[in-house]
């Protein structure tokens, strides 16, 4: 981003505190608030982007609380400043957009000529929409006049100017162009220099004047060469080369094209380096290299750990389907024998008996399913991460691909049993609709572009920062109805949009909208398509899945008390749409907000014990372990882990749940007899449900489900180490 764009967003706050600052009447919380958005700015300014968006978050919820609209509007253009400097466009839009809403309720015009600056500045240089861009400088302008503030009026119209000439426009930016050459002397200074002689270039190349122009572009690269701005100079270099090539001096042409080549690769190295430093990405070696021939054993290990997996597979649909043509067989026995009443009471405890062998069967071969499933992932994270070299492996994307497949389609066949058994009891959290929507894009961005699709996002800007409500289960919908959109449709575009429809109270009813231009769906296969396994028009060589994602959409929505529409053509593309309450409370969101202050990390090493039986299993949870610098040890059954007890003493105990001689819950009823209370969590590969009460009852204080985020494995270990010393 040139120089003179910046400038720009930082007086945004320069003049948002000083109209802050003539207030007659302030209310004490008010300062509060305003000393929050001041904290907020200084760690932006020093890009400190976590704590500024975490502070600014927090002075929006105070300054919604208090109804002040001006600090409202402050606090959502902090927070789109920040995420416009992580590159986050579309949700620095979205927060700008917010900021705006409730500058306009104000008479502080400070706040929106700079907003519509900044507005322009996005749609120009970043999306480049051009005509919109220069809408919204224009009404920059406007309230720059009624505020009488020529200084930022001066910078606005350069930004138009260039704005016109990158679009050839050169008649249409002139006139700001005259603006600028005018008042130069008064309000211009070394920080628009090189972008002004530039644009005196362009302009003066389009007349056709080429001497004058070679002049101003002369002096706009010398006074480049002595700016620390090194962007502004890149774009000159660049604009002199079209200029001379334009004049058919080739040589000298592509001489300043080297320049700007280079000095853009220069800046383009800088921001690599910046966003990976806020990304939080491990640019160093690891501390050791694998041996080939270890790799290579590592690999055939994977290779039949998956092939026993698809025969687990394989084994499990075919008794799906024997179970199918059983129960089918007994309805029609029930039919048939519905007369005799003895017979019937019978028949209904066979049909319960075969159910709860279908239940069991699902737990345990899901069970059996995620332990191999938890040793590929696993082992193909630690190849990708630990030999960099491998990143581009077909073979390993296709495995690590496929093996979260399968356990996608283990997660849906579990889920819809859950669901039909009513054992999905809704959640109340907090989350932020837009974080949400944002993470489920990204997470399907590898499908939308297998079929080269876009995913476009549009949210309501009335909606509340913060909901509470089931947002696991609300993920999972949209997931299911997105990921099936972009499965369906090639070379085009998916929406996801969200709208405010009405507010009873405390509830706010929002409206949902996933819509697609994709092959569509005949108005004869629309009732069918929410049945389980059903695929309509499906061809074997062109769709993947099971056929459950629309039955759990449809069952999930009616815990929600919703019900989902369709609208679709055969070549048209397809629409679902349905509508779920959630609620907003402002007190609730402020108490957890407040807990997002809390520093978990810590710089002492901790020291973790692992009970485990399966040797794979070891491997992948000792090598997550230690990557994070922590120190453990590895025991393969309960009595070791008592044996080991007795010598040694440990901050947190990992335990497998299935395993011989003796399991984790009778190992951890013995661990707490013993007195011993080092947290233990649960690391296994059983549904949570099913072992919650189990869990609670033999001293475990939590459950991680395999395969696992490492991210949410640290964060209940830090937490779990953290109260336990609290707590001694």
């Amino acid at each position: 981003m040139p120089q003179i764009r910046i400038v720009l967003l930082f007086f945004l706050f320069l003049n948002c505190f000083a109209s802050s600052a003539v207030a007659q009447s302030e209310s004490s919380s008010d300062v509060k608030i305003n000393n929050l958005v001041k904290d907020a700015l200084v760690n932006f300014r020093e890009s400190n982007f976590e704590k500024s968006l975490i502070i600014s978050r927090i002075a929006l919820n105070a300054a919604t609380s208090a109804k002040n609209d001006c600090l409202i509007s402050r606090s959502y253009n902090i927070i789109a400043a920040n995420y416009n400097e992580l590159a986050e466009i579309d949700k620095a839009l979205f927060f700008y957009n917010k900021s705006l809403y409730y500058a306009n309720r104000t008479d502080n015009d400070s706040i929106k000529y700079n907003l519509y600056n900044n507005l322009g500045n996005v749609y120009c240089f970043e999306k480049k929409q051009f005509n919109k861009g220069i809408r919204y400088y224009k009404k920059s302008i406007a309230y720059g006049l009624k505020i009488n503030d020529m200084s930022q009026i001066y910078f606005t119209n350069v930004n138009i100017a260039w704005a016109y000439f990158d679009i050839k426009k050169f008649n249409d930016g002139y006139p700001f162009l005259k603006f600028v050459n005018n008042n130069k002397g008064k309000y211009g200074d070394q920080s628009t220099e090189v972008v002004v002689n530039m644009l005196n270039g362009m302009y003066l190349s389009y007349r056709n004047e080429y001497e004058v122009a070679n002049a101003y572009f002369i002096k706009a690269i010398n006074s480049g060469k002595n700016s620390e701005e090194k962007s502004d100079l890149s774009y000159a270099h660049l604009e002199y080369s079209k200029f001379l090539t334009k004049n058919e001096k080739y040589k000298e042409a592509y001489q300043e094209l080297t320049l700007y080549n280079k000095i853009t690769q220069e800046l383009y190295n800088q921001e690599k380096l910046k966003k990976a430093s806020i990304a939080g990405f491990n640019l160093e070696l690891d501390e050791y290299k694998r041996q080939i021939d270890k790799i290579e054993s590592e690999k055939d290990s994977q290779y039949q750990s998956l092939k026993k997996s698809r025969i687990i597979v394989i084994l499990f649909v075919l008794i799906s389907l024997i179970l199918l043509v059983l129960i089918i067989t007994l309805v029609k026995n029930i039919r048939f024998k519905k007369k005799h009443n003895l017979e019937l009471l019978k028949a209904k405890e066979v049909a319960e008996e075969a159910s709860l062998l279908k239940t069991q069967f699902i737990s345990t071969i899901s069970h059996e399913l995620r332990t191999p499933l938890y040793g590929v992932v696993g082992i193909t994270n630690m190849l990708l991460e630990e030999h960099k070299e491998l990143s581009r492996s077909q073979h390993l994307s296709a495995l690590k691909f496929s093996a979260r497949y399968l356990l996608s389609l283990v997660n849906d066949i579990l889920q819809i049993n859950k669901i039909e058994e009513n054992k999905v009891v809704l959640e109340n959290l907090t989350f932020n609709i837009s974080d949400e929507i944002t993470m489920i894009k990204n997470s399907l961005s590898f499908l939308s572009q297998k079929n080269n699709n876009k995913i476009s996002v549009s949210i309501d800007p009335c909606i509340p920062e913060y909901l509470i409500g089931d947002k696991l289960r609300l993920a999972q919908i949209l997931m299911n109805l997105v990921s099936n959109a972009l499965k369906f449709t090639k070379d085009g575009e998916v929406e996801i949009i969200v709208k405010l429809t009405k507010v009873e109270d405390k509830m706010f009813f929002l409206d949902f909208l996933i819509k697609d231009n994709g092959v569509g769906i005949a108005i004869v296969d629309q009732s069918k398509i929410f049945e389980k396994f059903v695929q309509v028009g499906r061809k074997d060589e062109d769709y993947q899945g099971t056929g459950l994602g629309l039955s759990i959409v449809k069952k999930l929505l009616g815990l929600f008390g919703s019900t989902i529409t369709l609208e679709s053509n055969i070549g048209e593309g397809t629409s679902f749409a349905f509508t779920i309450p959630f609620e907003h409370d402002p007190k609730r969101t402020k108490s957890i907000i407040d807990e997002i202050e809390v520093d978990l990390t810590s710089n002492e090493t901790y020291k973790i014990l692992i009970v485990e039986d399966n040797l794979i299993n070891q491997l992948v949870t000792r090598k997550i372990i230690e990557k994070h610098n922590y120190v453990c040890k590895v025991v393969d059954d309960g009595f070791a882990a008592l044996a080991i007890l007795e010598k040694e003493d440990f901050d947190l105990i990992l335990m497998d749940i299935n395993m011989p001689l003796m399991n984790g819950f009778e190992t951890t009823k013995r661990i707490r007899l013993k007195d011993i209370k080092t947290p233990i969590v649960a690391l296994t590969a059983f549904d949570k449900d099913e072992i919650t009460d189990e869990a609670i009852s033999s001293g475990i204080n939590d459950i991680i489900i395999k395969p696992f985020e490492p991210v949410k494995l640290f964060k209940i270990i830090n937490y779990l180490i953290q109260e336990a010393k609290n707590a001694g």
